[in-house]
């Protein structure tokens, strides 16, 4: 669960294993459970301790595509 502790909602992340679904932003975070709004997937929840999402930093390039 060490991957899921920095995931506050208002992050924005990417799926490693779904590229196609863009910029996420995360929506709530418990326990293991992240919800994610994904531009191109809509709202998803997925399992921390089975999917490490990637952290986007943010810049003004990424914040165009939310």
């Amino acid at each position: 669960m060490s991957g899921i502790r920095h995931l506050e909602p208002g992050n924005l992340v990417r799926h490693p294993a779904h590229p196609e679904w863009g910029l996420g932003q995360v929506q709530s975070v418990i326990d293991c459970r992240i919800t994610v709004n994904f531009e191109h997937a809509g709202k998803v929840v997925i399992d921390g301790t089975i999917v490490s999402l990637q952290d986007v930093i943010d810049s003004p390039a990424d914040t165009n595509q939310a």
